[in-house]
């Protein structure tokens, strides 16, 4: 066996210490919350489109293998596939189910019955185009105080998909059909069950890992600096979701407004990292938000510990 020169070694432990980082934002534009999910062997985050109303017709996604760098792949849902979509196209939610990814949406900031809702689009490749799948919106009205707005789709272990959803300071779930174009009842016959912990506003996310089931969701105001993200762990996706603390939030030397997240495992046994949007210092249009990475950890009682946002980001995987 050939031994390997001391030199080849000396510089694979340098570039090892010297990996590229993200940096923060991961990419231009301005975007906000920020969907991450993995498909194969790529990194995939599918954003809000940071505009006046009017304006957020579309949404682009990017893709990367390392966190570091993305690629752009605009447009990968529009008007022109959603005939009910006026205005406020937001908070995108995809998952693959049997190769066919479906991305949900929330469209026209609906305050009545009949002006919009959350709805679904399905396409046969992640960046698209996906189109709609129903022709009107899954949700088009107001349940127990909720807007129907930034939904998020989960899938448990045993293959049940829940989605968890909603704005005004109230949160329902919902179990999607096995078609994910429609909603089941749950056991008790209910469609609709409200799970808002103390201080929710809105932007729901739930993770599980080692059994439990981490909830987490934004507090305060989206434009102000009081935007934060808080998280309660629980034994099933039913809750009860106690608040526990907050888990990123300002840094008044690096950005404000930290929130809208979501998380995403990478590649070793415990490595997961929380995607977000912030306003960079100084700004002053509520509409200028950035997406941001950092690395995420956790106690050995299985509590998340506080995250620190950083203008580095994280190394490349």
């Amino acid at each position: 066996m050939k031994r390997i020169p001391q030199i080849i070694v000396a510089l694979c432990l340098l570039a090892a210490c010297d990996r590229p980082t993200s940096g923060n934002p991961i990419f231009e534009g301005w975007y906000a919350d920020p969907e991450a999910v993995v498909f194969g062997d790529e990194y995939w985050i599918y954003p809000t489109y940071s505009k006046p109303y009017e304006e957020q017709l579309f949404m682009d996604a990017f893709s990367s293998k390392d966190l570091v760098h993305w690629t752009k792949h605009p447009r990968v849902i529009s008007q022109e596939n959603i005939s009910w979509l006026r205005r406020a196209l937001w908070a995108p939610s995809v998952i693959e189910k049997d190769g066919t990814y479906y991305l949900y949406f929330g469209a026209n900031d609906m305050h009545e019955k009949g002006e919009g809702g959350i709805g679904v689009a399905s396409a046969d490749n992640p960046a698209g185009p996906f189109k709609d799948a129903l022709g009107h919106p899954l949700i088009d009205e107001v349940v127990n105080g909720a807007q129907p707005i930034d939904q998020f789709v989960f899938r448990d272990d045993d293959g049940t998909y829940y989605m968890y959803y909603g704005g005004w300071q109230h949160c329902n779930m919902v179990k999607l059909g096995p078609d994910l174009t429609s909603l089941v009842p749950f056991d008790d016959g209910e469609i609709y069950k409200e799970v808002t912990p103390a201080g929710y506003v809105e932007g729901p996310f739930m993770l599980k890992r080692n059994g439990i089931y981490y909830f987490m969701w934004s507090e305060g105001g989206w434009t102000g600096p009081d935007y934060h993200v808080a998280y309660a762990m629980a034994s099933s996706p039913f809750g009860p979701f106690e608040r526990i603390g907050t888990i990123l939030e300002s840094d008044p030397e690096v950005a404000t407004g930290a929130g809208h997240h979501s998380v995403v495992k990478g590649k070793g046994a415990d490595d997961y990292y929380i995607v977000y949007h912030r306003h960079p210092l100084g700004a002053t249009d509520g509409n200028h938000r950035e997406v941001c990475i950092e690395r995420i950890h956790f106690a050995d009682d299985g509590r998340i510990l506080p995250v620190k946002i950083t203008f580095e980001g994280v190394p490349a995987l």
